[in-house]
């Protein structure tokens, strides 16, 4: 079976074709960064607006780098939510445009879930039952995973999601949009011994998580230290390790909770360097195992939507009504059939 994805949920526009024998024949991403980097952060209508130009062009490429004509489809996949209401209803619109053309079937997937299954795209996959810690600009979550559709929320932020916080420090450090790789890339030139941050919930003896109060420690840090940059980097430094500590310090007890010994570790704040070695040595003394994604799919993408439509579809879920969800609980994914 060949899953035609559509990804629009935020700033990229994502395109692929999963063939359930064969793999991921061709995916395409167009990332709208440079248009919202003059704002500083998304600007939803320019985004909706940015994804009705991008997709059908994005769909063309996607066809003929996999050699295929619309035709050759046998179902189409898009993101149902969560995300931007407008840019939600593009993708959705497209997708239930090109079924009731095609008399194909159709399948709402939920955003999250299409990071959570996407480090079974690599060559190394995870076996079921495994935890997954969702991190991303929007959401952190703890999730124990048994299967396709089956995951049950053992932890999440309270407030601020672990890709917001960085995004948010970026900013005090007068760094650009998107902030998160940019503060990534500054802390590797900074010393994370010379300022002290808190770990926010690190003790609270639950799974949840809060980084509101890490922010706050940073903007009283920059306000009452020198504007150099190797202060700025020997911030970004401090604020990468508590992040990194707290993250992995959860995913460890997350894994002990479940009873599980596989961890995986999906969206955007997932190819962040320092993370991964972080969770990769915590894991390794408790004789753990940890798998991401590769690189291309550790943001926003159309392969994972099409890969989790395929799955979906494989357990015959359909999801025929047009609506969108912009608020979505993951542990509830069924709902959307």
């Amino acid at each position: 079976m060949r899953v035609l994805g559509i990804e629009s949920s935020c700033d990229e526009s994502g395109v692929a074709v999963y063939d359930t024998e064969r793999g991921l024949l061709a995916h395409a991403l167009y990332s709208q960064i440079e248009m919202h980097a003059e704002y500083g952060g998304v600007v939803p209508e320019l985004a909706s607006r940015d994804h009705i130009r991008r997709i059908v062009p994005l769909i063309r490429q996607v066809l003929a780098e996999a050699q295929l004509k619309l035709t050759d489809i046998d179902a189409l996949a898009y993101t149902q939510g969560p995300g931007l209401a407008g840019a939600l209803l593009v993708g959705t619109s497209i997708a239930h445009g090109l079924a009731f053309a095609l008399d194909l079937p159709l399948i709402g997937v939920h955003h999250l879930e299409g990071h959570l299954l996407s480090p079974l795209l690599a060559e190394e996959k995870p076996a079921f039952p495994f935890v997954a810690l969702l991190v991303s600009g929007g959401h952190t979550q703890l999730m124990k995973v048994e299967g396709v559709g089956q995951y049950t929320l053992l932890g999440e932020t309270l407030d601020d999601a672990a890709g917001e916080a960085f995004d948010k420090t970026a900013k005090l450090l007068g760094l650009g949009y998107p902030g998160g790789p940019a503060l990534s890339k500054l802390a590797e030139q900074g010393d994370p011994t010379r300022f002290t941050l808190p770990r926010p919930m690190l003790h609270s003896g639950d799974l949840e998580f809060s980084f509101s109060g890490l922010k706050t420690a940073v903007l009283t840090l920059v306000k009452n230290q020198p504007d150099d940059k190797q202060t700025k980097a020997d911030i970004a430094a401090a604020f990468q390790e508590a992040i990194c500590d707290v993250l992995s310090s959860k995913a460890l007890a997350a894994m002990k909770q479940a009873g599980v010994k596989e961890l995986v570790v999906a969206g955007g704040v997932g190819a962040n360097k320092q993370l991964r070695q972080r969770l990769n040595e915590v894991a390794a003394k408790r004789k753990a195992k940890v798998y991401y994604p590769p690189l291309a799919f550790c943001t926003d993408n159309g392969a994972m939507i099409a890969f989790a439509g395929a799955m979906r579809l494989q357990q015959a879920s359909r999801s025929d009504s047009f609506t969108v969800r912009p608020r979505w609980p993951l542990d509830e994914p069924q709902k959307s059939a």
